[in-house]
């Protein structure tokens, strides 16, 4: 029986089937198949699903669906993790590699012996005040797209947020259009090592996830823009691990970009023919 091989791989608590391009066409799969093998309880379980193929001239190509089974442009922990297995997979130079993403093409590179990656946004937009009805505990809202959109609040504690109700009411505010918007809970963490907390809500996978990478860059982005905090930022995920974001305002957005975090390889694995 043939059979079907996948990667298992988790940046900072995000966790993802990835499939190796050559190997694989994940346009050829429907939403039902790829919601059922992101499906905790009967598939594999993850976050998403992800596929990483070398592009001609030597770059790689990430083309990333949420775990219900819709495209999403842009994953940053996707991002992190396919640099990683594109290394491990032989199809990359760690110290450089041009990744090409729906919502365009990022530079990326490995770093040191373990499973860190960092991912470079040449130009990024400054999340800007958001008007809607705060609840209280909650100071401030800012929206912007690093990939795909992103709503971030200022909170006076994090832990106290119940991420899943308020998370799903804001998702669908008609404020964010008809395509919603991802919602980032932030308050400080304090007598930490990291200077913020972040928790998420992520539509596609609608509910509460461990760690939002382009979610922490648009949160440090956000509160730099207004004073709030100093680049470079450490920023801890729901999953306690810590992103580092750096970078440069500059007039109408920020430049040079970098969000470092993880990209671990957790097992691999393999599907029957007929599966799903």
């Amino acid at each position: 029986m043939r059979s079907l091989r996948f990667y298992k791989m988790s940046g900072s608590g995000n966790d993802f089937v990835f499939l190796d391009g050559r190997e694989h066409r994940l346009d050829e799969w429907p939403a039902a198949r790829i919601a059922e093998v992101c499906d905790r309880r009967r598939g594999v379980g993850a976050d998403g699903i992800v596929l990483v193929d070398r592009e001609q001239g030597g770059g790689i190509r990430m083309v990333y669906y949420n775990a219900d089974g819709s495209h999403a442009a842009m994953c940053g922990n996707a991002a992190l993790c396919t640099t990683r297995l594109a290394v491990y997979l032989g199809l990359a130079d760690p110290t450089r590699i041009e990744l090409a993403t729906d919502a365009g093409i990022l530079e990326s590179r490995c770093v040191g012996p373990g499973w860190a990656a960092e991912l470079r946004f040449p130009t990024a937009e400054i999340p800007i005040p958001v008007d809607f009805l705060l609840q209280p505990g909650e100071q401030a809202a800012f929206q912007g797209t690093i990939g795909v959109p992103h709503t971030v609040i200022l909170v006076t504690d994090v832990g106290a947020i119940d991420v899943e109700t308020r998370g799903r009411q804001l998702r669908f505010d008609p404020v964010f259009g008809p395509e919603g918007s991802n919602i980032n809970f932030i308050g400080p963490d304090r007598g930490t090592d990291a200077d913020w907390c972040l928790r998420t809500y992520e539509r596609g996978v609608e509910g509460e996830t461990l760690a939002c990478g382009t979610g922490t860059v648009a949160a440090a982005l956000a509160f730099a823009g207004k004073g709030l905090c100093q680049l470079p930022v450490r920023i801890r995920s729901g999953s306690g691990s810590v992103y580092s974001v750096m970078g440069r305002l500059a007039a109408g957005g920020a430049t040079d970009v970098w969000l470092c975090g993880e990209g671990r390889l957790v097992f691999t694995g393999e599907l029957t023919e007929g599966w799903g």
